[in-house]
This record gives C-alpha cells, sequence and structure tokens, in this order.
C-alpha cells in the first residue's frame, strides 16, 4: 500500500465536500456536517471512511438511491423516560444526525449522569469511532452502535449474508491519563466493506477467510469480494447479532431488505443507538491510595501494559499518532490514488481539480 500521502488543505479539501453535497441537494448545514466528519477521519487515519467512502456510500444507497434525503427533518417521538429520546431521522444524512444525536446525549448525560438517544429510519453515518472519540476529547463515556447500509456479512456457520457489518464504538475520556482517548471501535466482520474498497484501490490483496465471493467461495480477492465473514467465528457473529436486535426493538425492519428500495410496506433503513455517560456518575470514590479517578485510570492501564506488554497498543493510540502527523504537516494526507479519486468527485460538481504537484509531500 502506498506510504507517500500529500498534504492537502483541510479547508480545500473541506471546500470540494461541501460543494459536493450541495451539488447532490443537500443543504448547507448537512453539507458542512458532511465534510467536518469527512475531515475528522481523514485527520486521525481513518482513510476506509474518508470523504471518498461517504460520497460513495451517498450514490449507491442515499440521495442516488432512496436511502438518504437531502434536507430532511428530524422528529422527536413522545417518551416517558426524562435521559432516554428516540428520534424519527426520515432518512437525514447520517453525519449530521449522528452529530445531533451525541450533542444531545451530552446535555441529558450532564443533568442525569447518562444519556441515550435511539434512531429510527436513519442513513448510515459512516465511522462511528468518531462521534465517540469526539465526546471522550470533551470528557465523557461514549458508546454507539449501528445497523450497516446492507446485509453483507454471512452469519456463523451459515451461507447467506443476513447481517450487517454492524459496528460498535467506545469512547473513553483518558487523555488527561495517557494522552489521547481511548477508543474501540471495529466492524463486526474481518473487514469493513470500506477497507475492501481502499485495498481494491491500491491493488492489494485482502487477509484470508475476511470475504467469500458471488459462489460462496472464500477470496483475497478484492474485485471479486461480494460478502464478509465475521470475525472471530460465533464471537463476531454474537456482537453483530446485538445491533440488528437493538435495531429491532427500536423499529428496525427485515435486514435483508436494507437499503433494498421497494413499495413492499417494508423498512429499508439503518437505526443508531447512542450513549453518553458523565464519569461522575460511576465513581464509588474510594480510589485506592487516595488518587483521584483519572489517576485511577491510568494506574490501571499502567498495570495492563506492564509486566513485559510495553510494546502493546491502546486502542485509539493509531489514530492518535495520526492526528499528531496530520497536525505536523498542517494538513490532510492523502495518497496519489485517493486524489484522483477526488478529481471525479471535481468533475462531478464543477470544481477545479487537484494536482498532486500543488501540494507538499507529507513527511
Amino acid at each position: 500500500m502506498s506510504e507517500t500521502f500529500y498534504v492537502v488543505p483541510e479547508d480545500k479539501h473541506n471546500a470540494l465536500m461541501e460543494a459536493a453535497y450541495l451539488h447532490r441537494g443537500f443543504d448547507a448545514e448537512e453539507s458542512a456536517c458532511g465534510a467536518r466528519f469527512a475531515a475528522y477521519a481523514t485527520r486521525h487515519g481513518v482513510r476506509t471512511h474518508n470523504g471518498l467512502k461517504a460520497l460513495h456510500l451517498d450514490h449507491l444507497f442515499g440521495s442516488g438511491s432512496h436511502g438518504c434525503v437531502p434536507s430532511a427533518k428530524m422528529e422527536k417521538v413522545e417518551s416517558r423516560f426524562a435521559a432516554c429520546e428516540v428520534w424519527n431521522a426520515n432518512r437525514k444524512l447520517g453525519q449530521a444526525v449522528a452529530y445531533a444525536a451525541i450533542e444531545r446525549c451530552i446535555e441529558l448525560a450532564d443533568k442525569y449522569g447518562v444519556g441515550t438517544v435511539s434512531v429510527d429510519n436513519a442513513f448510515h453515518y459512516l465511522w462511528g469511532g468518531g462521534y465517540v472519540m469526539d465526546a471522550a476529547k470533551r470528557g465523557y463515556i461514549a458508546y454507539t452502535n449501528c445497523t450497516a447500509a446492507l446485509a453483507e456479512v454471512v452469519p456463523f456457520m451459515g451461507k447467506f449474508p443476513t447481517l450487517g457489518t454492524n459496528p460498535h464504538s467506545w469512547g473513553f475520556p483518558t487523555t488527561e491519563a495517557i494522552g489521547y482517548p481511548i477508543v474501540i471501535d471495529w466492524a463486526t466482520s474481518v473487514i469493513a466493506m470500506g477497507r475492501v474498497q481502499q485495498l481494491l484501490r491500491e491493488g492489494v490483496q485482502l487477509p484470508p477467510n475476511a470475504a467469500v465471493d458471488e459462489n460462496g467461495q472464500p477470496t483475497t480477492d478484492p474485485a471479486k469480494a461480494k460478502y464478509l465473514l465475521p470475525f472471530g467465528g460465533h464471537k463476531g457473529y454474537g456482537l453483530s447479532l446485538i445491533n440488528e436486535i437493538v435495531a429491532g426493538f427500536i423499529g428496525g425492519s427485515t435486514p435483508t431488505v436494507r437499503s433494498r428500495w421497494s413499495d413492499d410496506g417494508d423498512k429499508h433503513a439503518p437505526c443508531f443507538f447512542f450513549q453518553v455517560i458523565h464519569p461522575d456518575a460511576l465513581s464509588a470514590g474510594a480510589f485506592a491510595g487516595g488518587k483521584t479517578q483519572s489517576a485511577n485510570v491510568k494506574h490501571v492501564l499502567a498495570d495492563i501494559l506492564g509486566h513485559g506488554n510495553e510494546k502493546c497498543l491502546l486502542p485509539g493510540q493509531i489514530e492518535a499518532q495520526a492526528a499528531a502527523r496530520s497536525e505536523k504537516n498542517g494538513g490532510l494526507l492523502f495518497s496519489a490514488n485517493e486524489i484522483a479519486a477526488f478529481n471525479e468527485v471535481a468533475a462531478e460538481c464543477g470544481q477545479p481539480a487537484w494536482s498532486a504537484a500543488e501540494f507538499k509531500v507529507a513527511q
């Protein structure tokens, strides 16, 4: 995979992303949310969920289909629970919905110690880790899961894809303790379809036992990968199943018709779940040696990474290192192939093309 990256100024990137969303009919606020999130993912090295992935997803299942409705208005569903809200997103752009939901969860957590927002009739929000990371940087414990745009994962011991990649994302406010938030974020498949697309773009093979072709045969060729497999066998299957069941309680319907639009009377959109916990709501206040809560968390992590485990990574560490590299270089880092792909976006919305020669090479 390419190790040469070019530094694109963030405002230049965001201007193109906003223009692309506006061209597709989204309003200014939605377009700004889409650009902001794409930049955030790129800054943290999450190339599988950058602006290219966002626009590709929108083309396949969003405004280019029936899965996303530009300028849609969300509705709050009546609930008897003060700390728990339920929203009908009416298929509004997923990033805009997710930003609003995590903000509302924080407001609820400040008041009640914990807050949740469940979202029905959603459109995929891309990288769940970005939302919980943002909350963790602000001092909160945050969690989100969602049902993916498509059922493209074959359940353990099965043969037909009936599950989404169904990610889980946790963020922990550990910046004071270790310098960055711990973010545990994963698809429940061996790899995400975004990774398949990235590896195809970069000419790299898939790991073994990650995907199957249209005939259900294992393949390492990203061009032939049709469906994905859960990680860890029954364990990944179980974690993926959690998302489908949660969505079932929210209002989500048949997984195998998700994003496959027809007038069959079924529901075809994903669901989201968000939760934010204020750290004070968890504290028993009796930390050994009179430590503060943050010092106690640092002590726990130091023990986990001690005893010869000093070379182990913490989840979120790689993203923190990527963010530091982006900051050092003063912009967002893209490969030559990604720049070429962004030029297709520019041509679509009538914006000037980028040239790798105009950008400095990242250190």
